[in-house]
């Protein structure tokens, strides 16, 4: 009898072991599985993201480079951000910088391989825009991570609150028609002959990945003009 309840719990006991062992390679199954769903599903996201980029419309004057993200400095002084591409990719100074919702900036800096982008919202960059509804101009420079104010605005214009904001086209650098902001704030003081237009960037920069570089046949010339002015062969800041 002790043989056979011992034979029994022996047993017992293998079977136990076999079926732990079962449940962790489940377990690590079941993990690699979820890994892989992730990193589909990151893929799917990704490739929503670069479909919806690619489908950004500009005039055919301009060529298309799409870049990551690879690098930013976020300091209170200026809003910069690296991007995986350059001089390689046909990336030249001032090439205007998008994503599918908007304006990001223009390349500053770049080298063979990385281009630095000087973003609306750092208060070094000007661009000049349009008020879209009443076609009131204005140059908007940054203020913050989340905001841009829009000067000389004449302050007999109509303007209200969500109005769009785009580019202008003028001064050589983005193209016409670029989605910029929407008026957030507006300041008008019985005196003065402007008013003060506080526009939020319709590109939420805390979530940008990816980007399109926007290159046209002038920018190698504004290098070259760019390049002799600074006297060191590379552009500074403005």
């Amino acid at each position: 009898m002790m043989n056979v309840w011992t034979s029994d719990k022996i047993d017992h006991y293998v079977t136990n072991i076999d079926a732990s062992k079962d449940n962790v390679d489940l377990r690590q199954t079941i993990s690699k599985l979820n890994n892989k769903i992730f990193q589909l599903d990151e893929i799917a996201r990704e490739n929503k993201r670069l479909k919806k980029l690619l489908e950004f419309g500009v005039t055919a004057s301009h060529r298309k480079v799409l870049a990551q993200i690879v690098a930013w400095d976020s300091s209170s002084d200026f809003k910069i951000m690296r991007i995986n591409k350059g001089l390689k990719a046909g990336i030249r100074l001032q090439s205007s910088v998008v994503t599918a919702d908007g304006l990001v900036g223009y390349v500053y800096r770049l080298t063979e391989n990385f281009a630095d982008i000087l973003t609306i919202t750092d208060a070094n960059n000007r661009v000049d825009g349009i008020v879209e509804r009443v076609r009131a101009h204005g140059i908007l420079e940054g203020r913050s991570h989340s905001k841009c104010q829009m000067k000389y605005v004449t302050r007999t214009e109509p303007i209200i609150l969500n109005d769009q904001v785009i580019t202008s086209g003028l001064g050589n650098i983005y193209p016409k028609g670029i989605k910029i902001g929407t008026v957030s704030r507006i300041e008008r003081e019985s005196y003065g002959i402007t008013q003060r237009i506080e526009v939020s960037p319709s590109v939420d920069f805390s979530r940008v990945e990816e980007v399109i570089v926007l290159v046209s046949s002038g920018n190698a010339a504004r290098q070259q003009e760019w390049s002799a002015l600074d006297g060191k062969g590379s552009l500074g800041r403005k």
